[in-house]
């Protein structure tokens, strides 16, 4: 087991953050029924839980247009911020999420959390972050290296706190960032390299307490993924998993006592009313097939896997009913496979 982590996978249940609910008790109630609960953002009850918006409350320079949906740093605002900033940058409740930013975030540590294999909360990532805010010109952050450096440490900042408000209710905690921008860096045309988004990253998941994980439902250079000092790694399996099974450094990284919560469950309507428990298993253990013929250990595998959601969703036209009946059908896989390798 690797040292950051004080659990094994062995298939354990997780989700992402974002929910569609705006029933915020029913949200929660679908959060705390995982193996490893989360708290639920919830984009649709206030613009303020949009995981961009939530993640930069109280960032120098940024004006939120709830009205118009926006969100921008203005520049000059930034820079007259600074001073007020470095002077709250040591106070934790600064980098707290506040009640206006997430109707549930301290409902969620009220509960009784120490009875759970682990907690999980989530802070997007500094690098999917950079790309999508924007200046007063409408150009991304990540260009302006002062900004962007802020960023990753504000981010660092955000998570650190958040890592610590669940430890205390859970010593086997962990915060992942939310990457859903990452797989833009390996585009040609994005001019923030992925040498530098490497470097950048590298050092922002040095000084993060406790489990490092890393969460993205897209496509991007999966051995730059393999490579980073993180402990946990969640993608969308449903999508990429037999793509991803093929590359070597999947061994070296479950080797070092890594998880790699596979995202197994879709939950857009057209693909999940097509998929039941044996189609999604099976789907599963045909890629740890290919993992063993690469000489990983089907008992490691198993040890080391988390079971998720292949992606969140606001889309379906059924609003929360297809999300909730993924969880169900996700703890249904969960079991079926732990009945099938765990009870041997």
């Amino acid at each position: 087991m690797n040292k950051r982590l004080r659990f094994k996978g062995e298939l354990s249940t997780t989700a992402m953050g974002i929910m569609p609910h705006i029933d915020i008790d029913a949200a929660l109630k679908c959060a705390l029924a995982m193996d490893i609960p989360f708290w639920p953002q919830l984009p649709r009850v206030s613009y303020y839980e949009d995981m961009y918006v939530q993640a930069m409350e109280n960032f120098p320079g940024i004006v939120v247009d709830e009205k118009r949906f926006r969100i921008f740093v203005d520049s000059d605002k930034f820079m007259d911020d600074i001073p007020a900033y470095l002077e709250k940058e040591d106070n934790p409740d600064f980098f707290r999420i506040s009640d206006k930013h997430s109707v549930l975030y301290q409902r969620f540590l009220s509960q009784n959390l120490s009875v759970y294999k682990s907690i999980r909360g989530q802070v997007i990532s500094p690098v999917s972050l950079a790309l999508k805010i924007v200046d007063e010109n409408d150009k991304p952050i990540v260009y302006n290296d002062e900004m962007r450096a802020l960023v990753f440490s504000f981010i660092q900042k955000k998570v650190n706190v958040q890592y610590r408000d669940l430890e205390m209710r859970n010593e086997n905690a962990f915060v992942w960032v939310d990457d859903p921008g990452l797989e833009f860096i390996f585009n040609a045309m994005c001019g923030y390299e992925n040498t530098k988004a490497k470097e950048e990253l590298t050092g922002f998941f040095d000084d993060i307490k406790g489990p490092r994980g890393l969460h993205l439902c897209g496509r991007p250079d999966w051995d730059f993924l393999l490579s980073l000092n993180i402990e946990i790694l969640s993608f969308n399996a449903y999508a990429f998993g037999d793509i991803f099974v093929t590359y070597d450094n999947v061994k070296k990284y479950l080797e070092k006592g890594n998880l790699i919560s596979w995202g197994i469950v879709p939950t857009y309507y057209e693909e999940f009313s097509k998929e039941d428990v044996e189609s999604i298993s099976g789907r599963l253990v045909n890629m740890w097939r290919v993992l063993e013929k690469k000489g990983i250990d089907r008992e490691m595998i198993i040890e080391n896997s988390l079971l998720a959601p292949a992606t969140c969703n606001l889309l379906n036209p059924d609003k929360t009913a297809t999300v909730e009946n993924a969880f169900k059908l996700l703890e249904a896989v969960s079991l079926h496979l732990r009945d099938r390798y765990l009870k041997n």
